[in-house]
């Protein structure tokens, strides 16, 4: 009962800052997709963060730590680098750019015939197929954790459960495969009761608030599932004897080599050839992504705060509490885990030993937690869950109200430019087709892995592309077609000739990211440049860093200022992230310390990160710090001629 008690208060929670938000949000796009610019940077960062914390990465964490070691979530905290780039370099850009979203940068940035074409194919692509993929399969994760903690046949009197048994039967529809061990009907049941029911709620906060709500719930989302992952490591680790003993434990279990590789933060010494392979993806992957330079909601939550220093103190703040924060308290998790459901070595083989071992995250809850704080636990994963979808309904909306009605159905088709309020209502309405879209792609999830993998090597092949239109002014509309287009050739060719096995991960991503990078290059100095008007409006908008000779000359400024600028952030982004990993690194492995391995390394990181903290703080935090003064007195004469 107190369980139910504390997952009721978060409902009402929700629900209430949907309603608070309502008025607001109603009044036009900027208010509902980016709260009218009125967000604190720690807020943004929380939220973006929300989002990050899906209800399927504690789990993923789980299976890796089990299956490759600690050193095999570097795959997850190399983002870290993504992450302090959109702090330091790319938010500023996204705030100053004056746009709703991803999709409509292609009209502020690019010029020439293609730009509304490219605008509606990626708001389609992204706010449609991408995102509800996304969507669906955070769903189907979510599955796992339902069926666990909500057995609706014990609480439905069978009047209202046995008919919904009987439409599952009716229309062959099944959801996951039981751990519980329940009928696949009854279990299916379940599972779709539970997701609708936690879509209905997201649904009515996210459409009714917009950005406004989905950041006032992420906050309060964040902090419980945070505490909640605290309690359950607390309860973890003391049950497997205490942090001083961890690692006597897991030595006892597995022997000190297996203990070495499952604890160690660098590679291992036995690694061998998979070493190369694996530098190679985690060298690849952050950059090679579609949300390389933040494109998508980390860009949303940049442009919703008040100022440029409120959005880089946004992705600070997201880089230390998901690379930091959050993974040391699932590494306890992980690794308490291992010493009370220990297995054989033997085991590692065997059908379905990553998914047995992801799915002890959730058996732990259950079987650890007493009453109370298994419900802080459940409402947490469940925030994690929520946060992830209310940011894709308000995000993919916002790509069909903003860009496709927006910026073609209704210039373009009806011959009118549409009010604000009706631009909030197609926002509202299309929350409900990404629902729609969403669970029919859950109920088919299975017949459409190779899609979904070729959606992910699309993505990633247009990472270099994204990162390089805010540095050089020389990509233009061209470029960013040609990226997509030979992501959508390359894909299928990979998948045909290399397959699908995860050994051949880093030539596949090797290869896409050498072809996409190569033929955008080579189509933008084929192709004509961006015209000037469009460079010198984008110059004077943004002050983009980097390449911009020739937009600076328009505007009657000097390059050199914008190659100084990279120049700093670039070095702030390298110091952070020094600080950032070192002191990850540090105490990490003073509280998981692997067999035989040095306490004074661990202090060396520790001393070097606390080191660097005073010095990218005071870089960040200078209010000054996106004035360029060089440009200043040169960009003045124009503004000025602008206003005549």
């Amino acid at each position: 009962m107190l369980d139910l008690l504390i997952v009721a208060a978060f409902i009402i929670y929700g629900l209430s800052a949907g309603l608070r938000a309502r008025s607001k949000a109603s009044q036009s796009l900027n208010e509902y997709f980016l709260a009218g610019n009125s967000i604190k940077g720690w807020k943004a960062g929380f939220s973006m963060s929300a989002t990050q914390f899906a209800a399927d990465t504690p789990l993923l964490v789980t299976g890796l730590v089990a299956t490759a070691g600690v050193f095999a979530l570097w795959r997850l905290w190399i983002y870290g680098l993504a992450f302090l780039l959109l702090a330091f370099v790319f938010a500023v850009g996204w705030r100053r750019a004056g746009v709703l979203t991803d999709a409509e940068l292609t009209r502020v940035r690019y010029s020439g015939r293609g730009v509304t074409p490219l605008r509606l194919l990626k708001a389609i692509y992204y706010g449609t197929v991408i995102n509800c993929v996304v969507l669906a399969m955070v769903l189907v994760a979510a599955i796992r954790i339902a069926e666990v903690f909500l057995p609706w046949h014990d609480w439905l009197p069978s009047g209202i459960y046995d008919p919904i048994v009987g439409f599952v039967q009716a229309t062959g529809i099944r959801l996951g495969e039981s751990i519980t061990g329940l009928d696949p009907a009854m279990m299916s049941a379940n599972n779709l009761i539970s997701i609708l029911t936690i879509l209905i709620f997201t649904a009515m906060y996210s459409i009714t608030g917009g950005l406004r709500a989905v950041i006032q719930t992420d906050v309060v989302q964040f902090s419980v599932a945070m505490l909640g992952t605290l309690a359950y490591a607390w309860f973890v680790v003391d049950a497997a004897g205490g942090l001083g003993g961890l690692t006597d434990r897991i030595v006892e279990i597995y022997g000190v080599d297996q203990a070495s590789k499952m604890l160690s933060f660098s590679p291992p010494s036995n690694a061998g050839e998979a070493l190369m392979p694996f530098l190679v993806i985690i060298g690849l992957q952050w950059f090679f992504q579609m949300n390389s330079d933040g494109t998508g909601y980390l860009a949303q939550r940049s442009m919703a705060c008040t100022n440029d220093r409120e959005a880089r103190i946004a992705g600070l703040v997201f880089a230390w509490l998901q690379i930091f924060l959050r993974s040391l308290f699932w590494l306890a998790i992980a690794i308490g885990l291992l010493v009370l459901y220990p297995f054989s070595v033997g085991d590692m083989s065997g059908d379905g030993f990553t998914a047995g071992r992801e799915a002890l995250f959730v058996q732990g809850i259950n079987d650890l937690l007493p009453p109370g704080v298994r419900g802080l636990m459940l409402v947490g994963l469940l925030a994690a869950l929520a946060s992830t979808v209310d940011t894709h309904l308000n995000w993919g909306a916002s790509y069909w109200s903003n860009d496709v009605y927006g910026g073609v159905v209704a210039p373009h088709l009806l011959k009118r430019k549409p009010k604000d309020r009706e631009l909030v209502l197609v926002a509202r309405l299309s929350n409900v087709l990404i629902l729609v879209i969403a669970m029919i792609i859950m109920a088919n999830l299975g017949s459409i892995q190779t899609a979904w993998f070729i959606s992910l090597l699309f993505g990633a092949g247009m990472g270099s592309v994204l990162v390089l239109r805010w540095l050089w002014e020389r990509i233009n509309l061209y470029s960013e077609l040609a990226a997509m287009g030979a992501s959508l050739i390359t894909a299928p060719l990979l998948l045909y000739f290399l397959g699908t096995d995860p050994d051949g991960e880093w030539i596949r991503l090797g290869i896409m990211a050498l072809v996409t990078t190569s033929v955008a290059i080579l189509v933008t100095f084929i192709t004509p440049e961006t015209d000037d008007s469009t460079l010198k409006r984008f110059y004077e908008r943004v002050r983009p860093l980097g390449f911009w000779p020739r937009a600076a000359s328009l505007c009657g400024a000097s390059n050199s200022a914008s190659m100084k600028a990279l120049g700093v952030r670039l070095g702030a982004v390298a110091t952070t992230a020094i600080s950032l990993y070192s002191l990850l690194v540090g105490v990490g492995r003073l509280m998981f310390p692997p067999p035989e391995g040095s306490v004074v390394l661990s202090w060396v990181c520790i001393v070097i990160g606390l080191a660097l903290i005073p010095i990218w703080l005071r870089i960040a935090l200078r209010r000054d710090f996106d004035v360029v003064p060089e440009d200043e007195p040169l960009m003045k004469p124009s503004g000025a001629a602008n206003r005549a």
